[in-house]
């Protein structure tokens, strides 16, 4: 599973302007880990 840090790196990037044009996209932060 994901680290805290590696959560907040990709909060702090989807509220910067780098992510601009990032619309309704799902952004899987697991580590390519997935629950089935």
């Amino acid at each position: 599973l994901a680290q805290a840090e590696e959560i907040a790196a990709a909060v702090c990037y989807l509220a910067s302007d780098r992510a601009a044009f990032i619309t309704g996209a799902t952004l899987d932060i697991n580590g390519g880990l997935y629950v089935r």
